[in-house]
């Protein structure tokens, strides 16, 4: 029987980031193998994180990262705010966005599978998961590539709720960055009126028409108020035609011209956006936590 250190205990922590108890007893099943005990805290991270699967992750933070031409944007998530702010789940972020960012995986499976110091991205998410005691899911990424001619704007809000990325062409980094911070904001989603699908078109003039107040009108009047309405409505989906939130009234499409520029995408994450979340009484979490 091999004789279990402070120093091994201390390796297989640092390696892992396993609680201390976890760390000696992986290495007392190991037999004071390091690789052995690696696997076996791997084998727990599985059975930890299997039995958080039915849980609903919808905290988190988002993450951009450029390098050269290219750009990423990545959501990754968590159960609680409280983890998603600590140090752990921030440095697989940055970690996570990295990765990904230097390797182009074509989805989420191929992401999950890319190699990091011997296992997966995913081994890395279980045993952070394991170690926090939530689950945590990488949910989605972007990645967007640029022509030397072409500028990113980046930027993140709330230390990472909210992040945008933009390709503007003939134009620079401030702007591209400005462009970026009022899709923060006013959360557009689409670039542009011929953008918005028909069949959300036609769904809200079906709407319009049949709303309360102009039902009494004559059809040629009511074909006008709904016209009207539904412009107004495009004009809020799309990024072009908003009004710029750092001007003086005039649209992002009008503030691009002055600029000489002309946006080619965007990309906006929000946590938790589209995720339902499930409500839990607090009184009832704590007992489940003192009854285990």
């Amino acid at each position: 029987m091999a004789k279990i250190t402070a120093a091994l205990v201390k390796e297989l922590r640092d390696k892992t980031s396993a609680g201390i108890m976890d760390a000696k007893k992986a290495l007392v099943e190991a037999d004071g193998d390091m690789t052995k005990a690696i696997d076996v805290l791997k084998e727990r991270g599985v059975a930890k994180a299997a039995k958080k699967a039915d849980r609903v992750a919808a905290e988190g933070m988002t993450d951009v990262l450029e390098d050269g031409n290219r750009a990423v944007i990545i959501e990754l998530n968590s159960e609680t705010d409280f983890v998603a702010t600590n140090e752990q789940f921030l440095d697989l972020l940055h970690l996570t966005a990295k990765v990904i960012l230097a390797n182009k995986p074509a989805d989420l499976k191929a992401a999950l599978a890319l190699t990091i110091d011997g296992g997966t991205l995913n081994d890395t998410i279980v045993q952070t998961s394991a170690h926090t005691g939530e689950k945590i899911t990488l949910r989605r990424f972007a990645i967007v590539e640029k022509t030397d001619s072409q500028v990113f704007g980046s930027y993140s809000h709330m230390g990472g709720q909210i992040s945008v990325i933009t390709l503007l062409n003939g134009s620079d980094q401030s702007v591209a960055k400005d462009v970026a911070m009022h899709i923060a904001a006013i959360a557009p989603k689409y670039l542009s009126r011929a953008d918005v699908p028909a069949e959300i078109v036609e769904h809200e003039k079906e709407t319009q028409l049949k709303a309360d107040d102009i039902a009494n009108k004559p059809d040629n009047i009511k074909e006008k108020i709904v016209e009207g309405r539904l412009g107004k409505f495009l004009d809020e989906l799309a990024l072009l035609n908003q009004p710029f939130v750092k001007g003086d009234g005039e649209s992002v499409a009008e503030y691009l011209k002055t600029k000489d520029a002309t946006i080619q995408s965007f990309v906006r994450y929000q946590v938790g956006e589209g995720i339902e979340k499930q409500e839990s009484n607090l009184a009832e979490e704590v007992a489940k936590q003192i009854n285990g």
